[in-house]
């Protein structure tokens, strides 16, 4: 691992432990005299260099003085210095934390390195510590093979601009590229002559048309990667070909819903510039608001004319030859004009429709066609020179408050019982959760209000990339090449705990009652674990390096990192903060590993590993037995839910300069799901410390026993039930919520997609009391149940079967009903038997990295085998790597832009460095599309602009 790539890991957590010790003062004494006692003599401070190591040529090695102490005062500086072997370049020298790469040698040589330490009265002790580098093995060749995953959801567009991309035509309406239903598709659309040079630049992809059969209630959604330099627009067809519906919008979505199952013609249309786009299709999950086109009053618009030189005529000659009158406003202001009836005169209607008047005829409904017309006139005259903006007059009307609108993309919260912990709180604004990570988007609309003061703890400015070191400002920002360094990941930590809850727009959070402490200690490309312990003592109100205090401590801290081993001093930390009563919850880390990862893996601290939509654990999740609890962290290669998009955790995040939603995966999203419920406990009984957390935690009290009875290595001691954490929590406290049962489930749909056939259910409890006469079944012919671990009340876990024998291609639409002494509930099915390709992304591109000298050193592209990427990098020098994969629709030489695929070894969140030392044919991860929901409109994320590119992912120009 080198220290300036690995992303939002904290490489060492290590601190030194400054303890202030009182001085001694004399008596005094009566007569007018008095006598003071000579001080007693300093004890110099002890220096521990830590143990020798021998590591190979190319490893990141630490140096590690965490262990160093002073025990009458503190120790003050600390310097590290070479002094026996060739010489390397050492990060960190004036720190408690020094480190470097491995050099090359041509045999093994030893490296020593000594340690000095000061304390505060000027005394200073030494140690040395030997590092034994083996014979460099650069020289020799390794082999590194392994298998990409995608989603059987994931589809892709038939021509993209990437000329190695397989083609499939589908430019005409009577030839359409047939697509599964539910789907995540990748595509690319242009102008002729805009883009970068590829299959398309020349002549342009102006439409592509998608036939596929689609259920009433679906919802479709155009998600556009380059919306501020390009439009797209989405339109809806009959099988037939009249044109039934659109979404027109000039930002970074389009969204439609169907009012009739049936046949359809889907069509992405490129108003004008190039983009990637993502196509979405799934279950009505997916919220989609009311048409806005249904408010536009048919004909009428208001246009502003520029005051400067840009004009090429009058105002009133542009109108005329438009035909359009005027109907209010004047000079210097916006004014109310009427476009005229069109009639039969094409060149009219050329001039007001440009490319797009092919449509003109093709409307089911005129009162359709007449919006439509007014819209598509208004956007090209929004491009005309002398015009500042052109905007529909819509008709206005009161409107009533919505909750937040992308909630129900939030599976995660019904899968841990949230929603039936809500019904007794949301949390409480005195309740504060620390989050120890890379900063916050404080600015971001659905965090306003969510945060107390917090403070930025990274020593380094450079690394920092705020101009300074240690200072009160924990706003993230952006910084280095990393692909992981521009996901925002502090700010989607934040908004999974405590996003603002019921506001009408967005996502919500845990325990959106609680308050945020954002505290960065995690650049761009990383941290130490000195900065991250500092934070932490911050948090808990004790001693710390910004000679400052909160307002008020923390009741729960969330650290979402992990790296480094043990440190003896790092356990004190949370040995101290633990008799406070603070409650600690870490991510165990994502290189789906068994050996203990820190600080997730110290005691009093609760290690929390990852499960997807079916609460199975993931590929990613680091496992073993140090793990408390598991929780959401997600899976972007699935859609198990059918809702049209991977099943990652959605949160708060920015994309291209502006604040939006995002969906990651790994074990940083799931502690912040543990982190909420804590402080939902803390909310209804402020009393509870972390020591009666771990004993209801040991108790089974907090969550759902879902692996091996008892305690595991995978789970823990089960999946968090915020419920029934809720009820032990009140319990403690000598009362209940007194809620009534009620029946609830991990999933309000089931998307077996055309290759799936079984996927599970749970069902629960989600209120208080009893629950009996639990019941699962299904009326479709090809659904059945069966039990896989139940209770004698009929809660637990279910497997459902789909048989597609008999079914002709299509869709299918079914529902499972779960009844019970309280209530019941249904549970959507969807099935889909086509001929049509799935699991197709195109060329996948992979790029192995070598992050101490930021170069791609080899790569290769590869097509689909079946359901999976194989890929090879057949002789390499052995080493240590980073494996990055993606797919490049536009064509631009850069791999993962959004809306296109990016895959990672384990995550794209936190990729891997791995010593390579021998060949490896295991190394298999995930692929997903990159999405981003955009927040409000005109909001920027105060980073000057665009997400710069990550020059590193650039791929050779090159035939695979």
């Amino acid at each position: 691992m080198h220290p300036r790539r690995h992303s939002y890991k904290a490489l060492a957590v290590t601190a030194l432990t400054c303890a202030l010790c009182a001085c001694g003062g004399g008596g005094g004494g009566g007569g007018g005299g008095s006598s003071t006692a000579p001080p007693p003599a300093n004890v110099p401070p002890v220096a521990e260099a830590g143990v020798a190591q021998s590591v190979s040529a190319g490893e990141l090695v630490t140096l590690n003085a965490g262990d160093s102490r002073d025990s009458d005062g503190s120790i003050v500086s600390t310097a590290w210095s070479q002094s026996e072997g060739p010489t390397v370049e050492l990060e960190g020298a004036d720190q408690s934390q020094a480190s470097f790469i491995a050099p090359s040698l041509g045999e093994d040589r030893e490296l020593v390195f000594t340690l000095i330490v000061t304390d505060d009265d000027g005394a200073t002790a030494s140690d040395s510590v030997t590092v034994t580098v083996s014979a460099a093995m650069l020289s020799e060749q390794v082999s590194l093979s392994g298998r990409i995953e995608p989603s059987a959801s994931q589809s892709l567009d038939g021509d993209t601009n990437d000329p190695f991309n397989p083609f499939l035509s589908n430019d005409d309406p009577t030839q359409p590229q047939s697509i599964a239903n539910p789907t995540t598709l990748g595509g690319y659309v242009n102008e002729p002559g805009a883009g970068a040079e590829g299959r398309s630049q020349v002549a342009g992809d102006t439409e592509d048309y998608f036939l596929v059969d689609l259920l009433e209630g679906q919802s479709i959604s155009l998600l556009v990667a380059e919306f501020q330099d390009a439009d797209a627009d989405l339109y809806l067809y009959t099988a037939t070909g009249e044109l039934v519906d659109f979404s027109i919008e000039t930002g970074p979505s389009e969204s439609l819903v169907i009012d009739q199952s049936g046949s359809y013609l889907v069509n992405v249309s490129i108003f004008s510039g190039a983009t990637n786009y993502t196509l979405a299709i799934g279950s009505s999950l997916v919220p989609v608001s009311r048409p806005a086109y249904e408010d536009v009053i048919p004909g009428q618009l208001i246009v502003s004319y520029a005051q400067s030189g840009a004009q090429t005529e009058s105002p009133e000659t542009f109108a005329r030859r438009l035909r359009m009158r005027q109907l209010g406003g004047g000079p210097r202001r916006a004014r109310l004009m009427a476009l005229e009836d069109a009639g039969q005169d094409n060149q009219l209607i050329n001039r007001r429709l440009g490319r797009q008047h092919f449509r003109y005829q093709q409307f089911a409904k005129p009162e359709l066609a007449k919006r439509w017309r007014t819209l598509i006139s208004i956007k090209r005259l929004a491009r005309s020179p002398g015009v500042a903006s052109a905007e529909p007059n819509y008709r206005v009307r009161p409107t009533a408050s919505v909750n937040d609108e992308a909630y129900s993309l939030q599976w995660h919260y019904p899968l841990i019982s949230v929603p039936g912990a809500w019904e007794t709180t949301v949390g409480d604004p005195g309740v504060i959760v620390a989050v120890v990570d890379t900063g916050v988007l404080s600015g971001h609309p659905d965090l306003q209000g969510q945060l107390v003061a917090g403070y930025d703890f990274i020593r380094d400015a450079r690394e920092a990339a705020d101009g300074d070191g240690i200072d009160p400002n924990p706003e993230e920002t952006i910084g280095g090449g990393d692909p992981a360094a521009v996901n925002f990941h502090g700010t989607h930590v934040t908004g999974t705990i405590a996003a603002r809850g019921n506001n009408g727009i967005g996502v919500t959070g845990v325990a959106y009652g609680a308050r945020v402490m954002p505290l960065r200690a995690l650049a761009a490309s990383g941290g130490t674990g000195y900065d991250v312990n500092q934070a932490v003592r911050y948090a808990a109100g004790l001693e710390n390096d910004s000679g400052t205090f909160p307002d008020a401590p923390a009741q729960v801290i969330n650290l979402s990192l992990g790296g480094g081993g043990f440190s003896a001093s790092t356990q004190r930390l949370y040995d101290e903060i633990n008799a406070l009563g603070i409650i600690v919850v870490a991510a165990a880390g994502n290189e789906s590993s068994t050996s203990p990862s820190y600080p997730a893996s110290y005691d009093n601290v609760i290690s929390v590993s990852a499960v997807n939509t079916q609460q199975q654990i993931t590929n990613y999740s680091n496992t073993g037995s140090a793990i408390d609890l598991a929780a959401p962290g997600g899976d972007g290669s699935q859609d198990f839910n059918g809702d049209g998009y991977p099943d990652g955790v959605l949160s708060t995040g920015g994309a291209d300069g502006e604040f939006a939603y995002t969906f990651l995966s790994g074990t940083s999203m799931a502690a912040p799901h543990v982190a909420g419920v804590m402080a939902l406990m803390k909310s209804v009984n402020p009393n509870l410390s972390a020591s009666d957390v771990n004993r209801l935690l040991a108790q089974g009290d907090l969550s759902d026993d879902i692996g091996s009875p008892g305690r595991d290595n995978l789970y823990g001691h089960g999946i968090i039930n915020a419920r029934k954490a809720i009820e032990a929590a009140l319990a403690e406290a000598g009362t209940s919520s007194d809620s009534e049962p009620r029946l609830g489930s991990s999933s309000s749909a089931l998307n077996f997609s055309s290759s799936r056939t079984q996927l599970e259910i749970v069902l629960r409890n989600s209120g208080g009391g009893d629950l009996q006469s639990v019941r699962l079944a299904s009326n479709d012919a090809w659904i059945t149940t069966s039990a896989i671990s139940v209770d004698e009340q009929g809660l637990g876990r279910y497997a459902v079967t789909v048989d597609r024998d008999g079914l002709a291609p299509g869709i299918y639409e079914g529902n499972l009903t779960a009844s019970s002494n309280a209530n019941a509930l249904s549970v959507r099915v969807l099935l889909s038997v086509t001929d049509a390709t799935d699991a197709e992304l195109g060329i996948v591109y992979l790029l192995l990295f070598d992050p101490a000298t930021d170069e791609v050193v080899a790569q290769t592209a590869v097509q689909t085998n079946s359901d999976s990427y194989e890929f090879s990098f057949p002789d390499v020098s052995a080493g240590s790597y980073q494996i990055f994969a993606g797919t490049d629709l536009d064509n631009d030489l850069l791999i993962c832009d959004e809306g296109e695929a990016c895959g990672a070894y384990l995550t794209i969140d936190q990729p891997l460095t791995v010593n390579f030392d021998r060949n490896r044919d295991d190394l298999n991860f995930s692929i997903e599309y990159l999405l981003a929901f955009p927040g409000v409109a005109g909001a920027s994320t105060q980073s000057n602009g665009r997400i710069p590119a990550s020059n590193f992912l650039q791929r050779k120009a090159t035939a695979p």
